[in-house]
């Protein structure tokens, strides 16, 4: 992940790359030890998980998934529940910044997230079901929170992409701004968070 901050609020990005983001078992640890190290440094009050230039993460490294057994793969489970209960409950918030693909395990990410900010061309949902598999990272639970029974069936069932204009119906992300807008969004997001933590204590 890039670290880079903008004013008091610390923004996390996926690193530029052909492919897009997955969350490896690598980049979970990297995400936990990132977080970690902003928790203990007092100058930040926000925190922006972002997109890079293509997509925000689309989910489990496949090829990794595939090769977990047994206990290997209840350990990946716990690590990757271990990383979003760490992002819902962090003492400042944290805003998801999303453009492109937000898919499987990015979308549990952003679920866990505060506020989630998007793209028009953003796209989101669970294509588990297309691959046999569900997620194991408290997903299910935070998207019926969101977004009501019925509609979390229908997009763990049929793995079907919501649009973003869907998506903002539905509960799925808070706003909705063009791409060059996006990292200034989330950031005012975070802000205003920050501010509404601020009153409240």
């Amino acid at each position: 992940m890039d670290l880079t901050h903008k004013d008091s609020v610390a923004i996390l990005s996926f690193p530029p790359s052909p492919r897009f983001p997955r969350l490896s078992r690598a980049t979970l640890d990297e995400l936990l030890n990132v977080l970690e190290a902003i928790r203990q440094e007092t100058a930040f009050d926000g925190v922006v998980i972002a997109a890079n230039e293509n997509s925000f993460a689309t989910g489990a490294d496949i090829a990794e998934l595939g090769k977990l057994r047994g206990l290997a793969a209840l350990e990946f489970a716990r690590q990757g529940q271990a990383l979003l209960e760490k992002i819902e409950h962090f003492p400042v918030p944290v805003v998801a910044a999303i453009r492109g693909f937000c898919l499987g395990g990015g979308l549990d990410l952003a679920l866990a997230c505060r506020v989630r900010v998007a793209t028009y061309a953003s796209s989101f949902g669970h294509p588990g079901a297309a691959l046999g598999v569900v997620t194991g990272w408290g997903g299910t639970q935070r998207l019926l929170e969101r977004v009501g029974r019925a509609a979390t069936i229908q997009i763990l069932l049929t793995g079907e992409r919501i649009p973003a204009t869907q998506a903002l119906t539905l509960g799925l992300v808070d706003e909705l701004v063009p791409s060059r807008d996006l990292i200034e969004a989330a950031v005012r997001q975070a802000r205003i968070e920050a501010n509404r933590g601020a009153r409240e204590s």
